[in-house]
């Protein structure tokens, strides 16, 4: 990845005794019955109350599973990024939004963010540092958040069942939907002006590149599961790469097709560099 600028009663006693006992326990099994409903529902929802929480899914997007080809053939794709493949994700959550300094310091108490603006997203983080983000929200809400796998992430950025095949992430136009070198002044902006993809998904491309689950693997799509393909590797060394997605605000329109790869020492801060929540859809 780049550095910037390099860097939620009454009884009526009338009646019978026997109609009034039947009608007790009548009205007895229904309040039973609606309380078993109740309490099947709330133990088979995983649905958190804390605010936090509230907050992260009314701006969640379900991705509805499909099948799509990931990668590219171009001469232009690196070969990291080919062979084009195809590939079937099941249905999963992503936000709208990249992680704010507003919802990362709400979780963390604060950030070591370059950019310094509450609507802009979290950056100048590291990849443990986001997986420990993630760890801490879920501790404190008691939700199941994570980073997407990078396939779910190229899903999700295409426009997922509603893709219309864009090169960039809403738009052939990467002015209308994306910041980068030409148009961001070499900085992180607010999240959410520009235009969203066909999801209703935001800065999928630009803006700050996205930390995924997966390790970095040159080779991977040569030999890539054809479901629900995940690397993720856990790794104590922290020159571990890990991969990113999206491009950022520093990098050219050619560095920022949808397909485009990238990845970072999961240890090492960097100014362009941030995260957008995930969740299994069950």
């Amino acid at each position: 990845m780049k550095q910037a600028g390099d860097n939620l009663g009454h009884i009526n006693h009338s009646v019978k005794p026997s109609l009034l006992q039947s009608t007790r326990t009548i009205v007895s099994g229904v309040i039973g019955a609606t309380c078993l409903v109740f309490l099947s529902a709330c133990s088979t929802t995983n649905i958190s109350s804390h605010p936090i929480s509230v907050s992260i899914m009314a701006d969640m997007v379900l991705v509805d599973g499909g099948s799509f080809v990931m990668g590219s053939n171009l001469e232009t794709a690196k070969k990291s990024e080919q062979p084009a493949h195809e590939v079937s994700v099941d249905s999963f959550y992503i936000s709208k939004f990249e992680v704010t300094q507003e919802l990362f310091e709400s979780v963390m108490g604060g950030s070591n963010s370059f950019f310094v603006n509450p609507k802009v997203p979290v950056n100048n983080l590291s990849w443990q540092q986001a997986v420990y983000f993630i760890e801490r929200l879920n501790e404190l809400t008691g939700d199941n958040y994570r980073l997407p796998t990078e396939a779910e992430w190229e899903f999700a950025a295409i426009g997922g069942n509603k893709s219309k095949g864009f090169t960039y992430s809403g738009s052939n136009n990467i002015d209308d939907v994306g910041w980068y070198a030409q148009n961001a002044n070499n900085r992180a902006q607010p999240v959410g002006l520009k235009k969203p993809n066909e999801l209703g998904l935001y800065d999928m491309t630009g803006n700050v590149g996205e930390f995924v689950i997966d390790k970095f693997d040159e080779g991977f799509y040569r030999v890539s599961p054809k479901h629900n393909p995940n690397n993720a590797q856990h790794s104590d060394i922290n020159l571990a790469h890990k991969t990113t997605r999206g491009g950022s605000f520093a990098y050219d329109a050619n560095e920022s097709e949808n397909f485009r790869r990238d990845f970072a020492s999961q240890s090492i801060l960097m100014s362009d560099l941030g995260l957008r929540l995930a969740k299994d859809a069950n």
